[in-house]
């Protein structure tokens, strides 16, 4: 059940400052920002403590990945007019919220987050026996929480962290959000909307519960985004008694699913500094062209003459994100008839890639005076916004 209103539609998103960016940055996540910061309310931030979780032990990679991913965010078209872009260690509420967020939750939901056993295991030369690692899924609740964002973008492998998500924000409506005479604050908070609102907002909570009407959930939620008559605390209220609960402190978000990224390695595995087969956004295009040249085929093409299967071939990903449909066809009947060789199939491909995009963009905005500055904490001017969110709503209850 979702408890985020309609008109209150803002995104969250971060990424670790573990390294250089590489085209799987770029296909699975860059391209993704690019387009929502159009529509949504984004907010995009560098991890830097997430990425000590699996760094604890060199973090020295991480202060000089914050500047230099930010560099390439700008160079791909990420704005900071149209997007709020932030660090995450800058804003120390997040830590807070954390730790407050720790006291309530179990530790067997962090121990069944599918990614804690998944990446111990991809990372086996790290020790991640630590409170840290296992922790990391709720500093990204917390970091999702604090905005009360209403859409957080991931790939089908992150939705069981958006989960976790909604159930420590149920968790904590349910502990926080109880109080004394909770039904005649609310209807005393129903009346302060004006008798047309008020009956309007009765008959919608009746369809909703009755009849189980989203539809009547949805508009009745965007009535209470509209009311300039009630309080913050009047309206939270208001939302819990939609769904027959108590106050919405923290309302739970979505998953705004993404089109997981195609991009390949360059031994044909999925792209990840952890295997060391990048190719990074900066490369110059000489080192990428020779480095695509040297990709491992279709296993079956020992010789020239040996027909392949475009779908066994860890090159075909690239035809599906770089060339156009009259190539990806010649690919497909060249390589299957072997009337092509594997060095044809790719140099078009290589010749469709723009590889200069990548590479002078961020020399370009290194020369532009001051463009740090967008990340100050002076300019984002945040910090009051979460001060509201946490210590009004969070820190005041044990108070």
């Amino acid at each position: 059940m979702s408890s985020v209103p309609g008109q209150y539609q803002r995104v969250l998103s971060g990424m670790r400052s573990t390294g250089k960016l590489h085209l799987g940055h770029y296909h699975g996540v860059l391209q993704n920002w690019v387009r929502l910061q159009h529509e949504y309310e984004c907010f995009f931030f560098v991890a830097d403590w997430h990425a000590l979780t699996t760094h604890y032990e060199d973090p020295s990679i991480i202060g000089d990945s914050v500047w230099e991913m930010v560099i390439d965010w700008l160079a791909v078209g990420v704005n900071p007019g149209s997007a709020k872009l932030f660090i995450q260690s800058q804003v120390p509420e997040h830590a807070e919220l954390h730790l407050l967020l720790s006291m309530m939750t179990p530790i067997s939901w962090l121990e069944r987050v599918p990614t804690y056993k998944d990446q111990q295991e991809a990372l086996k030369e790290k020790d991640l026996a630590t409170y840290g690692f296992l922790g990391y899924p709720l500093l990204q609740s917390a970091d999702i929480l604090i905005y009360k964002a209403g859409q957080v973008p991931v790939g089908e492998d992150q939705v069981a962290h958006v989960e976790l998500t909604r159930e420590v924000a149920r968790r904590f409506n349910h502990l926080y959000g109880r109080e004394r005479d909770f039904e005649a604050k609310a209807e005393a908070a129903i009346k302060k909307m004006g008798k047309k609102n008020a009956k309007l907002y009765n008959e919608l909570r009746r369809k909703f519960q009755e009849k189980g009407d989203h539809a009547a959930l949805a508009t009745a939620q965007a009535l209470l985004e509209s009311q300039g008559n009630i309080t913050l605390g009047d309206r939270e209220r208001l939302f819990g008694f939609l769904e027959g609960g108590g106050k919405i402190i923290l309302p739970e978000p979505q998953a705004l699913l993404t089109q997981a990224s195609k991009m390949p390695g360059l031994d044909g595995q999925k792209m990840s500094k952890s295997y060391g087969n990048t190719i990074p956004l900066r490369e110059e295009p000489e080192v990428v062209e020779k480095s695509l040249r040297t990709m491992p085929t279709d296993p079956a093409r020992v010789r020239l003459t040996d027909p392949g299967d475009p779908g066994k071939c860890p090159v075909w990903p690239l035809h599906e994100v770089y060339s156009d449909d009259d190539t990806r066809k010649w690919v497909r009947e060249g390589c299957r008839s072997a009337s092509i060789g594997c060095l044809d199939c790719k140099q078009p491909m290589i010749d469709a890639r723009n590889w200069h995009r990548f590479a002078s963009g961020p020399k370009t905005l290194l020369k532009t005076p001051n463009w740090c500055a967008i990340l100050s904490p002076k300019a984002t001017r945040r910090r009051g916004m979460w001060r509201g969110i946490l210590w009004k709503k969070c820190v005041q209850l044990w108070a």
